[in-house]
Parts: C-alpha cells; sequence; structure tokens
C-alpha cells in the first residue's frame, strides 16, 4: 500500500513549537514525530506488559478486564 506524501499543519502554540523544535535537532518534522509517536507506543506496550504480568494467575477473567480497564465486547 503507497501512502501519499501529504503535507498537513498542526497548530500549536508558540512555547510548544519551541520545545518541540529543540528536540528535533537537525531530523525532519516527519521524522521526529515518527520517533516520538513509535516512543509512545513502545512505552504503552510495555505499561501493558507490566500490567499484565503483575496479575495474579488465579485471577478471574472479570478482574483481568478490570485490572486492564479494558471495554466490555
Amino acid at each position: 500500500m503507497a501512502i501519499a506524501n501529504v503535507s498537513t499543519t498542526i497548530t500549536v502554540s508558540k512555547k510548544t513549537k519551541d520545545l518541540l523544535a529543540r528536540l528535533k535537532g537537525n531530523r525532519t518534522w516527519d521524522e521526529f514525530l515518527m520517533e516520538l509517536a513509535q516512543k509512545y507506543r513502545r512505552e504503552r506496550a510495555q505499561q501493558a506488559l507490566k500490567q499484565l504480568r503483575e496479575i495474579e494467575f488465579d485471577s478471574s477473567y472479570e478482574e483481568v478486564r478490570l485490572k486492564l480497564r479494558l471495554k466490555e465486547s
């Protein structure tokens, strides 16, 4: 699947833009924001694994669902 290279604008405060620009360094905005998004995903996955490891094996499905804050399916 090909992804179109489309340019967009995101409105942020000057304070936020200045901070992000310093963190971005020499990378393009696309590279920098992709890296941030991937780091965020990894962190969320690590948190989920940590939560799973903390659940007792004798917990019921309902207890596991509640501890993981899963929605009804």
